[in-house]
């Protein structure tokens, strides 16, 4: 029983290391990589408005 508590408490302490390790703080790519999505997500709602801008052109519409 004693052997069980033993690889127990070894294999909890080690799965909580490899948890914490992973941890890191946000590294250069990752800043780069949410920048790049904000700017795609930025000019495909400009894009959107400018479509919703022609519709409205076309049907006489003027905003």
């Amino acid at each position: 029983m004693k052997l069980g508590k033993i690889v127990t408490t070894v294999l909890l302490t080690g799965a909580m290391l490899f948890v914490l390790s992973a941890c890191e703080k946000e590294g250069p790519a990752e800043r780069a990589g949410k920048e790049a999505d904000k700017v795609v997500s930025d000019v495909g709602k400009s894009i959107e408005k400018a479509g919703e801008n022609i519709q409205d052109a076309a049907k006489g519409n003027k905003k």
